[in-house]
């Protein structure tokens, strides 16, 4: 599976748990989610395991929080501006 078809499958799970954020921000947050894994986790000296890895963490941290990312913006207006722009 390519990168690309794995976002657009974590973007819809996002989507099915919380109504709050548009497409384009649970993108940009699946996006986020899926680079700070990874950045983590190489900066940690882990060897990379594989697109398939990083999916199984996002999933379980939109399980987990997938539900309340919405209320992180407005409880953290330092990242805001990460996306405002992307309501629509």
């Amino acid at each position: 599976m390519i990168l690309n078809e794995y976002i657009e499958q974590l973007t819809d799970r996002l989507l099915k748990q919380n109504q709050h954020l548009t497409y384009n921000q649970a993108r940009a947050w699946v996006e986020h989610l899926w680079e700070d894994f990874e950045s983590t986790y190489a900066k940690a000296g882990y060897e990379y395991k594989g697109k398939e890895m990083t999916a199984k963490i996002v999933v379980q941290w939109i399980d987990n929080h997938g539900v309340t990312l919405h209320e992180f913006l407005s409880n953290n207006p330092k990242y805001a501006h990460l996306f405002t722009d992307l309501k629509h």
